[in-house]
């Protein structure tokens, strides 16, 4: 067995820990694993480990309360605060499936996705409470607490725990149906990296909750790990308070490392607080120059890989700086095959199926067990992954060529001159064509005139041309001065209409 992933962190460590297949048993561990140390500062008011179990055994009394049947649908509309952690953990540990709804969901949309996933109650922060007129549910506030406890529920590991939107940089949002034992693996894989990880760590949840990213990785591993989470209700607000937080870890979609980078650079260095040590960045291809400007600051950006249907984190790179364009090894309990240069996962990371959408599931996976990712790879001599591009985003040429726009576009992250860019099928004198959109750093460039932004950009073109075979080769070129439009998870759109 390969054991890159369990080698990140010391032996001694791992020995504390273990795969915890339920909810359930997870929360029953986490108090005598981490008791009094701090596991929530929202605000300045600091929750224990001991506190936490506390607190969400009252939230599943309340919760007993409402009488629904084990197995039921319980949304959750609500930003990063406790009340949403609290709910989740709740929700999950006494039976029920839950559903984090993204905080900018329109009322149509909350009416829709509540009729869709067959919602039987709903949690919803005050604010948001005009949002939910006309359920036929019960719609409760998102603060609600009983005075007593409830204990944990039996559940099976392959009972559904959890409803994750998902619609990709493409298509139509699906309902993915995490089981605990999905769940749970992904909480526990993110317990590894480079380094000492348990008790140490302080985080905080600047990605979103509805996002798998946002609630396994970044909130379910850290608590894993002992570390102390701190809420996120406003990003910007947040992100403004990194110098008091000093936090030690960040999970963090490139987009926002891009962010990072240009604050320090605007203030300092000492805009991260001083100690933090370890980013993980995934979600979106992370550019090797972003690792390079962390790794200035004396940061390590890891980066890695996963879907939503797989419980977020799938591969993870520990060495950018021999393999940058790489996803990395699988972590365990996992194994992956390339099929007609299609990756394909399996093990007890995957999703039950689509809620209600049984072509969709057959579609993607197998009889055998096996999800087909959909995403083009190759893995290298030493075992470590690389995604070449999306079946569905190839460019079919009138030649009968595929192309991935993916892997064109990879070309265009080595250079520091590049922010981001997007490679399509355009149209050029009548003709279709290899088009490329590129939004500059303009950083790097220190005012200089526009025309010169644009000379420098066609000329990286011209000389990643001279490497592409001539069917792959970029005509018709467009730069940038805006952003790109992004998904949810700050990745660039490929539909920019």
């Amino acid at each position: 067995m390969d054991t890159y992933i369990y080698d990140l962190i010391p032996k001694e460590e791992f020995a504390k820990v273990k795969y915890l297949p339920t909810l359930p048993e997870f929360l029953e561990w986490l108090p005598a694993q981490y008791g009094t140390l701090p596991a929530i500062n929202d605000n300045g008011q600091v929750t224990t480990y001991q506190q936490l179990a506390d607190r969400v055994a009252r939230r599943r009394a309340f919760i007993a309360g409402l009488g629904l049947k084990k197995g039921a649908k319980i949304a959750i509309f609500d930003r990063n605060s406790q009340n949403a952690i609290e709910l989740f953990l709740a929700v999950t540990s006494a039976g029920y499936v839950g559903i984090l709804f993204p905080s900018a969901l329109p009322a149509q949309a909350v009416l829709g996705s509540c009729a869709k996933f067959d919602v039987e109650a709903l949690f919803v922060r005050d604010e948001f409470k005009a949002l939910t007129e006309g359920l036929k549910i019960p719609v409760l506030p998102a603060d609600s607490i009983a005075d007593e406890k409830a204990p944990v529920a039996k559940v099976d590991k392959d009972d559904p725990a959890a409803i994750f939107f998902t619609g990709g940089t493409t298509g139509t949002p699906k309902g993915v149906v995490l089981p605990h034992r999905a769940l749970m693996r992904g909480a526990f894989n993110g317990l590894f990296a480079p380094g000492p990880q348990l008790g140490i760590h302080r985080g905080i949840a600047i990605l979103p909750f509805s996002h798998v990213f946002g609630l396994i990785a970044a909130t379910m591993g850290l608590f894993y790990k002992g570390g102390e989470l701190f809420t996120c209700e406003d990003m910007k607000a947040t992100i403004g308070k990194i110098p008091m937080i000093k936090p030690t870890y960040l999970v963090l979609v490139p987009g926002l490392c891009e962010v990072l980078i240009g604050l320090t650079k605007m203030y300092g260095p000492q805009f991260l607080g001083g100690s933090l040590k370890l980013i993980i960045s995934g979600a979106a291809n992370v550019p090797p120059r972003l690792q390079v400007e962390f790794e200035k600051l004396g940061i390590e950006l890891c980066a890695g890989y996963g879907m939503t249907e797989t419980a977020n984190l799938t591969t993870a790179n520990a060495n950018v700086k021999e393999k940058p364009t790489s996803i990395g090894k699988l972590y365990p309990g996992q194994e992956a095959k390339i099929v007609n240069d299609e990756l394909w996962i399996k093990g007890d990371n995957l999703f039950l199926g689509y809620y209600k959408d049984e072509a969709n599931t057959r579609a993607t996976l197998t009889e055998d067990g096996w999800i087909k990712t959909g995403d083009l790879a190759r893995v290298d001599e030493d075992g470590f992954y690389y995604i070449i591009g999306r079946i569905k985003n190839l460019i079919i040429l009138g030649n009968g060529e595929n192309v991935s726009p993916e892997s064109i576009e990879e070309l265009f992250y080595k250079s520091p001159l590049v922010r981001d860019c997007l490679v399509s099928e355009g149209e050029k004198d009548g003709s279709p064509c290899i088009a490329i959109d590129i939004l500059p750093q303009m950083a790097a460039f220190d005012g200089k005139p526009w025309e010169e932004v644009v000379a420098t950009m066609e000329g990286i073109v011209e000389k990643i041309n001279a490497e592409l075979p001539s069917y792959e080769r970029i005509t018709k070129v467009s730069v940038r001065k805006e952003d790109f439009k992004r998904t949810g998870s700050m990745k660039v759109a490929r539909n920019q209409n």
